[in-house]
């Protein structure tokens, strides 16, 4: 959700920490905020909208030199995006600066009982409320560690707090409980951030850190505890990607960067997945072959653009192994009182590792004492160290709001996860599954093909800027395929865009037929007939009724020509495996579309990169 950056060390601590922000605007961009430690002072700017606001205004009025400070950009959850509600907030006497990302659900008790003793709150926020107890805490006499491990044990709901102390410039201090916080180890300089873009620049060198601790940095050292006190451990690691990795690279958006980066991603995903003697193999499967041959029952649990990775994964696992999947939305898993047992497997699909619903679902889970797998893309993340085992997909940092190298990667684990299975339970000969990763690991190729084509996409999205409403037909799994394109074009463009299976046309979504409207249709590969034929009575059907058809379907397939007013050539690949190269137009699509109507394709309008707040 949120933002945020702290230092200690050497170097000025305003453009660490703007930089830091910049990076992590992703995130959040409602507002952004920095707090400084000056001679025994706070000083500190603030401003609603996008980090260039805070830019100018400290341009306009500089900030004191300082070496520690902290720094937030805010995707808004308690309070509207304005000035008084961006953070960092101070405490009563301005003493401690905070800065919080998350919700503290017991705020309303702990603000009223703040303003009974005399407190005024200044902001709409819940994180006001943190930062008048910390500051209470260190008036009180405790140095700023100690308060803010006194401060976390009173609240509740999920929070990372980061706070500076006026009198104490030496170091910063920061908790962290369902959301997302990792350390940068540096040399006589160290970093705090919500994700390693905030330090990248600066070190390679990291620490994750456990549920319910309490960090404290200093130029020369971390000091890790938990809300109790109790000296804790860190896991470091090392980040093996780089700066140039978190930059556009000459495109205009992260976003388009991050489509055309797709062949490397899904590459470097299937690396070091054989052994020398060809079996496949998983690089963090705590689970033993028995405990999965033990499986009966497969959950996916996951939201937005992961849950139709998800919707794929069924399909892969079902026909490779056998064994039944349900696919759940997160938001909803634990609600409805799901049937869970030990031989039960859920598969948690997290781009971040830190979104809320599915944290929340796999706690769940593991209480009924079901096994728990997690696909990710964060090192470190909150998910995969709660889960059983975990498949990293290796797409690098994604940058852009709306997900695409993190779409084809999360395919990539689960293709993977599904082939594991059938090694596993045996059902699947070990020639055949060497023959479906051998297919995989010419995905790159194929993915890159389509992206040659780019633009005859670019045309057609041009073509279309004035259509207020598109729809997406796929069957099978281009089903997935098509939510997934309308999900990019409502995210980007803010059109009404639809998806459908196509076989339930007649079951009420012909009615949005009319003429001119564009219908986007994956068609299957000519190799299911049964499948093929079925999609191209669809296709006729909303073309008879005025229907613009723009056919997604395999080189060589001449039938489908007739019934498309515009034509995408796919590469010929198995029906499973076409998730992987159909939903790259629909990327393209959606980018130049939402670029030609001049909105911000890397920070659509009401988004965050990464949802931690339920």
């Amino acid at each position: 959700m949120c933002g945020i950056v702290g230092y200690v060390g050497q170097q000025p601590a305003q453009g660490v920490v703007i930089e830091g922000l910049r990076r992590l605007e992703y995130r959040g961009y409602d507002s952004a905020g920095v707090a400084l430690v000056s001679d025994g002072a706070i000083a500190h700017d603030k401003r609603a909208g996008k980090l260039a606001n805070l830019e100018k205004a400290i341009a306009e009025q500089p900030l004191p030199a300082a070496t520690t400070g902290i720094g937030h950009t805010r995707w808004a959850t308690h309070g509207a995006p304005n000035d008084p509600n961006a953070h960092p907030h101070l405490g009563r006497t301005g003493r401690v600066a905070l800065v919080h990302n998350g919700i503290i659900e017991n705020f309303a008790e702990l603000r009223g009982e703040l303003e009974r003793a005399g407190h005024v709150m200044v902001s709409d926020t819940d994180t006001e409320v943190a930062a008048h107890l910390l500051e209470l805490a260190v008036v009180a006499g405790r140095d700023l560690t100690t308060a803010m491990q006194e401060v976390s044990r009173r609240l509740e709901g999920a929070f990372t707090l980061v706070a500076v102390d006026a009198q104490d410039p030496s170091r910063v201090v920061a908790a962290r409980r369902n959301s997302p916080l990792v350390v940068g180890i540096g040399e006589g300089e160290h970093f705090l951030g919500s994700d390693v873009a905030a330090f990248i620049e600066h070190t390679h060198e990291a620490m994750e850190l456990g549920q319910d601790q309490v960090v404290t940095i200093t130029a020369d050292g971390v000091q890790v505890t938990d809300f109790d006190g109790t000296p804790a451990e860190g896991r470091r690691y090392h980040v093996d990607w780089d700066l140039s990795a978190a930059e556009k690279g000459g495109y205009d958006w992260f976003m388009r960067k991050e489509i055309y980066e797709q062949p490397r991603a899904v590459a470097d995903s299937l690396l070091g997945r054989r052994t020398p003697e060809g079996l496949l193999q998983l690089d963090e499967m705590r689970l033993s072959d028995d405990e999965l041959r033990d499986i009966d029952k497969i959950i996916v649990i996951a939201a937005g653009t992961s849950f139709y990775a998800g919707m794929v994964a069924k399909y892969a696992v079902e026909h490779w192994t056998r064994i039944p999947v349900e696919v759940e939305l997160a938001s909803e898993f634990r609600y409805r009182d799901p049937i869970l047992t030990q031989r039960t497997l859920v598969v948690a699909i997290s781009q971040s590792g830190e979104t809320a619903d599915t944290l929340q679902a796999i706690r769940h889970a593991r209480v009924q004492r079901s096994k728990v797998l997690a696909i990710c893309n964060t090192n470190g993340s909150t998910i995969p160290r709660e889960s059983d085992g975990v498949i990293y997909t290796h797409a690098g940092p994604e940058i852009g709001v709306a997900s695409t190298k993190g779409f084809l990667t999360q395919l990539v684990a689960c293709y993977l996860l599904a082939l594991y299975l059938a090694q596993v339970k045996g059902t699947r000969f070990g020639d055949e599954i060497a023959e479906i990763i051998d297919q995989l690991e010419q995905m790159p190729d194929h993915i890159q093909a389509v992206l040659d084509g780019d633009e005859q996409v670019y045309e057609l999205a041009r073509a279309h800027v004035d259509n207020t409403s598109v729809l997406f037909l796929g069957r099978h799994a281009g089903y997935p395929v098509a939510l997934e394109g309308a999900l990019k074009l409502k995210e980007l463009a803010y059109l009404h865009a639809e998806g459908f299976a196509a076989g339930e046309l007649k079951h009420g979504p012909i009615a949005l037929v009319e003429d001119g409207v564009p219908v986007l249709c994956v068609v299957p590969p000519r190799g299911r007939d049964f499948l093929h034929d079925k999609m191209v009575s669809g296709i006729q059907e909303v073309r008879a009724r005025g229907a613009r058809t723009i056919c997604l379907a395999e080189e060589g397939d001449d039938t489908i020509t007739p019934y498309a007013d515009a034509l995408v050539r796919l590469p010929e690949v198995p029906v499973l495996l076409q998730p992987m190269v159909a939903v790259v137009p629909l990327q393209l699509f959606a980018c130049e579309l939402a670029t030609q109507l001049g909105h911000d394709v890397d920070q659509p309008r009401n988004l965050a990169k990464s949802v931690t707040v339920e």
